[in-house]
């Protein structure tokens, strides 16, 4: 039986090209008992382990930015080569009724993608919301529109969709789908504004958290939520989101 806390060697099948810094490597095997959401461990020798989003199970895929040394190790890698993973780790999402709005915030749309995926097996509908800072910011949206999904875009540059921020798009989508519930994963601001908006709705919401991750068991407690943000979100203060999350039921 696999064990999260030991690695697992993974081969890349496939590197696909999100957008100009970010590539999802599809592994070459599975990765059993995912909930979409959760995260893995990345680890390669000489370079360390960094935690990433899982995007896809079957075969098992993580979406990469090049936005470090390890990260942009990672996206240099090529078919065949290896990448040890351990994991899944974290509280995922858990689909709750039949018409689902999902919101990304730039990388936030890397576990949406396995959650969309999910839904639609199962024949709900789903809506996807992207926002990014420009059109060559924005990550997955063929991957959505070739799923089924309804896809609302936002840049804040006007670049492509509405101009501004991605909670810019909300007000139609629920006009439009009538969301039992959202589900997010973005920057920590936009996971708190739609908190309150999802609050002011009477609408349940899943959040995503993103976060420094070191240890991925609770103990070092680097990705501890400030205790303002649990306060308004109305958890328990001391959520590890490496542990406790990283999404937060609200």
């Amino acid at each position: 039986m696999k064990h999260e806390g030991l690695f697992t060697p993974y081969r890349i099948a496939e590197a696909r090209i999100e957008n100009r810094i970010t590539r999802t490597l599809i592994f070459d095997a599975p990765m059993e008992g995912i909930q979409p959401g959760q995260y893995v461990m990345a680890w390669l020798p000489g370079c360390g382990e960094k935690p990433f989003s899982i995007s896809g199970d079957e075969p098992l895929a993580i979406t990469v930015a090049d936005v470090g040394s390890f990260s942009h190790a990672l996206t240099q890698l090529e078919q065949g080569d290896p990448v040890w993973i351990r994991g899944p780790f974290g509280v995922g999402f858990s689909l709750s009724g039949e018409r689902h709005l999902l919101v990304g915030g730039g990388y936030g749309a890397a576990p949406l993608s396995l959650l969309a995926r999910c839904a639609m097996e199962k024949g709900h509908t789903v809506a996807v919301a992207l926002g990014a800072k420009t059109e060559s910011d924005l990550m997955l949206v063929s991957i959505f529109r070739k799923m089924g999904c309804q896809v609302y875009l936002a840049t804040e540059d006007g670049s492509v969709g509405v101009k501004g921020l991605v909670t810019g798009v909300l007000e139609k989508a629920f006009v439009e789908i009538n969301p039992e519930t959202l589900y997010a994963c973005g920057p920590n601001p936009m996971l708190m504004r739609l908190a309150r908006i999802t609050r002011e709705e009477n609408l349940p919401v899943q959040l995503s958290f993103e976060a420094l991750i070191r240890c991925g068991v609770g103990l070092c407690g680097s990705c501890e939520l400030p205790e303002a943000v649990c306060l308004k979100l109305g958890i328990r203060p001391g959520f590890l989101i490496c542990h406790d999350g990283p999404v937060v039921r609200v």
